[in-house]
């Protein structure tokens, strides 16, 4: 969501491998890559696990030997994702990001997917995110994010408007399956009365006076991961195992995020409200988790205490600063469940992922008109 990223110059140069992966027969594609990567793996001896947490990409992780400690994530880009994310950007967000201690390595990109570096946690659950302890983890490791200055002064521009009216264009008018275009047609609003909202949103939204910063835009819970070295793990309600996941920024701070698809500048309030609507979960939404005022208030204190640290204003926060972010946030969550809602609508068309992409659709966008007008109300404190 960013027309302008600077790569530093201290990050690692990034190679491109020309491969292609074929998502049903991946493992001679999958072992050129290795060859590159890691020449002194014997090919008989790699093994390799696919993960199903998502629903844009496939990600599958190479390996030697009978423990996964040295592995290298592929991940294969979903069917006609390039229609709706910038992959250039991408690799931007990627090189930038790991510059700042805050993602991993980016090994090489390929003709339909890219290579990286793999760190063992443990991707969370959204009663996790919702768990006190866990959400100031959070609060602090995305003010991090938000803190990290654009180059020589550039002063940043969100394009979620651009951005949300190239989804509204690539939006089926129709689908081939009878049912799917049922329930297009009877349950899903009328591209008029989309393009109206987005209207009022772009109105309303850009003069809540939200700073434009570097976002992740995409942290729901499996995107988030909870390292548990020098951490309690049973504090947070959270199993001793772990999961094995790519990691994201490293330090002392125990809570990491991936995936940086989506990354960019944006409304800083738009990414808390999108990451608040994600409380609900994704593969059984439950609206009625979405975080109530008291534990938001908390959520942002901690925030703006972290990211007023890091952008050197010391750490004192008023009461009026929080009420603030709370109304900016609540309002920009609408943008999220509407952002969201055209993205399932075009997955819907393309993607080859077996995920109910139109339901989807339907529960964010039902849960934007039901949100609006009482979110709408909310106004800064005097």
């Amino acid at each position: 969501m960013a027309n302008y990223i600077h790569v530093p110059d201290e990050a690692p140069a990034v190679p491109k491998i020309d491969v292609t992966l074929d998502e049903n027969d991946y493992r001679s594609g999958a072992l050129r890559l290795i060859k590159e990567l890691r020449p002194f793996w014997k090919p008989s001896e790699v093994k390799m696990k696919f993960f199903t947490d998502g629903i844009t990409n496939k990600l599958l992780g190479c390996y030697v030997g009978g423990v996964m400690q040295d592995v290298v994530l592929v991940r294969i880009y979903g069917n006609k994702t390039e229609l709706f994310v910038d992959r250039e950007n991408e690799v931007k967000s990627f090189r930038t990001l790991h510059a700042h201690r805050c993602a991993p390595r980016l090994y090489c990109t390929f003709n339909n997917g890219l290579c990286y570096e793999f760190l063992q946690g443990q991707a969370l659950e959204p009663e996790h995110i919702r768990s006190l302890p866990t959400s100031r983890l959070i609060a602090r490791q995305l003010a991090k994010y938000h803190a990290i200055h654009a180059h020589n002064g550039w002063v940043p521009q969100s394009d979620l408007w651009l951005t949300m009216g190239k989804y509204f264009a690539l939006v089926p008018k129709f689908f081939q399956d009878p049912e799917m275009n049922m329930r297009l047609n009877s349950e899903v609003p009328s591209r008029r009365r989309l393009r109206e909202e987005m209207v009022w949103m772009q109105q309303s939204l850009s003069v809540l006076g939200s700073p434009v910063v570097l976002c992740h835009n995409d942290l729901l819970c499996k995107n988030i991961i909870y390292n548990q070295q020098g951490a309690d793990a049973s504090r947070n309600g959270l199993s001793n195992q772990t999961c094995h996941v790519a990691n994201g920024c490293r330090g002392s701070e125990n809570v990491k995020f991936i995936d940086y698809e989506y990354a960019g500048y944006n409304y800083q309030a738009y990414d808390i409200g999108n990451h608040f609507n994600e409380f609900a979960g994704l593969n059984e939404v439950d609206y009625s988790h979405y975080p109530e005022r008291s534990l938001q208030l908390q959520w942002l204190h901690s925030y703006l205490e972290a990211y007023k640290e890091h952008k050197g204003q010391g750490s004192e926060v008023t009461e009026t600063e929080v009420e603030v972010l709370y109304v900016q946030v609540n309002r920009f969550s609408l943008a999220s469940h509407f952002f969201w809602g055209l993205w399932a609508l075009i997955q819907a068309a393309f993607s080859t992922i077996d995920f109910d992409f139109l339901g989807y659709a339907v529960l964010r966008f039902s849960q934007y008109f039901k949100m609006k007008p009482e979110v709408a109300a909310l106004n800064f404190p005097e």
